[in-house]
């Protein structure tokens, strides 16, 4: 006979341990599977901010505005790709579920000023964001579990606590005062933490941990190293997961939660466009669509497979970095293979990679992208976390990663674009930069343009000419956090078919199942928000509804 739990949960990270957490407090017995070596998935290598309106701790910082907003706002850039009672029910039940969150872990969060909503000139779109991170936690919390926590993709240097506000200002450190100030401010918090004998996490760090002690706390154990094989299913309900060690039932029902198939090559070029791999993502190594094709098996509907949460990036010899800020100073454009620019280079991460591959279904149309900069972006930014004014490192220049020369000419014929178009875009671009306004792609008139910009750089901060020798060039590849389609569900996060019917006892929430952003992202943390309320809400309708009528016929 195998284990017999109330809900079996599958993945570890925010949506799949904010279910559990919901189903333990419902009373219901529950177990997480996490198929890696560690918890955290992608929540744990992520950024860690969350996008939820209307929460508590927004509203301690003031931000108290009527919920209208913010339905106004997701219907006007999601549209019809998602239901409207997928997008009112995320907002609806945001607000409690952070509270729930906070109420039985340690988490707390604190708005991130000023972090725009990816689009805020759209009707309800709000330029100060709505975006909340964690504050940091002391990992030690979690004691001997800390060891598995899944590592973040980028480490700050000495482990330093550094939050999403801390970057923007550390990066603009040799133009802004505020960032020496950011620097002193985490220095004297490490010491302090260090001196306390605390082990401080923050971003997507301090929120998967923060979520593994409530788990914890509420005595449900996670079991690492124990991957979804198949789904058991029983008179066409599904009644438990069948795992490498065994089969593991459930009761009520099971709640996938294990990411998307970022990593997963057949998948990714089945559904998805060229170029693309496995190699530029920054998700979590085990997000192979599991879930997915499990669900798929079953006859469970798909939607979105072609998209993903993208971001332009740069292909490191030591792995891509997800590029936030870089793209976005003054001084620097983004050209395809006819030395042409073809988007605003600060525009939001999934829309400047949609750019990136243009439109229909074939082949990127600018692709390959180069980022091209001046000597004196170099000297001011820093740049994938070198320094300014350090060079950049040898390696990436013998990879074809990189290219530098004292002419655009020069450059040009080293990553094999045409020098006169070349020569002739920066040439344009100038005189754009020099008057503050961007003609062609109206780089800089957006408030999200502005966050990664230098606020110091006149007349506008995301604009500058690139006019000081020797000039370099970055290859930029379409990058993600990971990918957007998958299962399509319903407002309780119930598993559909083609038909509208519910797949019975099967849930999804986080990446697993196809994003309540459509084909677009509403701001930071718009992955992670939805993630943990809809696998809180598949949780409380597995705890509120009688085993037999969970799914069905809808």
């Amino acid at each position: 006979m195998s284990e017999q739990f109330d809900v079996v949960v599958v993945g570890s990270g925010a949506a799949g341990m904010t279910a559990a957490l919901a189903a333990a407090h419902h009373g219901l017995s529950v177990v997480v599977l996490e198929k890696a070596a560690c918890f955290g998935g992608s929540t744990a290598r992520s950024g860690g901010g969350v996008w939820i309106p209307g929460n508590h701790a927004l509203r301690a910082a003031g931000i108290d505005e009527p919920p209208e907003r913010a339905r106004e706002y997701l219907a006007s850039i999601v549209g019809d790709v998602v239901p409207a009672v997928r997008r009112d029910t995320f907002l609806a039940h945001g607000p409690e579920v952070l509270k729930f969150v906070c109420d039985h872990t340690p988490l707390k969060f604190r708005w991130v000023r000023d972090y725009s909503d990816y689009h805020p000139e759209a009707p309800g779109g709000r330029p100060g964001g709505r975006s909340v991170e964690p504050v940091a936690l002391d990992g030690k919390l979690l004691g001997a579990e800390l060891a598995h926590l899944e590592p973040p993709y980028s480490a700050p240097p000495l482990g330093v606590p550094i939050t999403q506000a801390d970057y923007r200002w550390l990066s603009l450190l040799a133009r802004h005062p505020r960032g020496a100030v950011r620097l002193l401010s985490l220095g004297r918090q490490w010491l302090v933490g260090r001196l306390r004998g605390q082990r401080l996490l923050s971003m997507g760090q301090a929120l998967a941990a923060g979520l593994r002690v409530g788990l914890a706390q509420a005595g449900v154990e996670v079991r690492l190293n124990t991957p979804l094989v198949d789904l058991q299913v029983d008179d066409d309900r599904v009644t438990g997961v069948v795992t490498s060690q065994g089969v593991i039932g459930a009761r009520r029902g099971v709640i996938l939660g294990s990411g998307g198939f970022e990593r997963n090559l057949e998948m990714r070029e089945k559904y998805q466009r060229a170029p693309i791999g496995v190699d530029w993502t920054v998700g979590a190594e085990a997000n192979t669509g599991d879930g997915i094709t499990a669900g798929l098996k079953l006859g469970a509907a798909l939607d979105l497979m072609d998209d993903a949460w993208w971001g332009p990036s740069l292909p490191l010899t030591g792995g891509p970095w997800f590029a936030l800020a870089e793209r976005s100073r003054p001084r620097s454009i983004m050209v395809d293979a006819r030395g042409e620019r073809f988007v605003n280079e600060s525009a939001p991460y999934v829309e400047a990679v949609h750019a990136m591959y243009g439109p229909g279904d074939g082949p990127g149309q600018h692709i390959p992208t180069w980022l091209v900069f001046d000597q004196r972006y170099k000297d001011r930014y820093m740049f994938t976390g070198i320094g300014p004014r350090q060079p950049l490192p040898g390696r990436w220049f013998k990879a074809g990663i990189a290219a530098k020369s004292s002419t655009l000419a020069g450059l040009a014929a080293k990553i094999d674009v045409p020098a006169s178009a070349l020569e002739t875009t920066v040439e344009r671009f100038n005189g754009f930069a020099r008057r503050g306004v961007d003609e062609d792609f109206h780089r800089g008139v957006s408030k999200y343009d502005h966050y990664y910009g230098d606020p110091r750089n006149k007349p506008n901060p995301s604009l500058g000419p690139l006019d000081k020798a020797p000039f370099y060039a970055v290859k930029i590849v379409p990058g993600d956090l990971g990918t957007k389609g998958g299962l399509r569900t319903d407002e309780h996060a119930q598993v559909l078919r083609e038909d509208g019917s519910a797949v019975p006892g099967l849930f999804a929430a986080g990446n697993t199942s196809a994003a309540v952003m459509g084909r677009t992202y509403a701001g930071p943390g718009a992955t992670i928000g939805p993630a943990m309320v809809f696998g809180y809400l598949a949780a409380t309708r597995l705890a509120n509804e009688d085993q037999g009528t969970t799914g069905g016929q809808r």
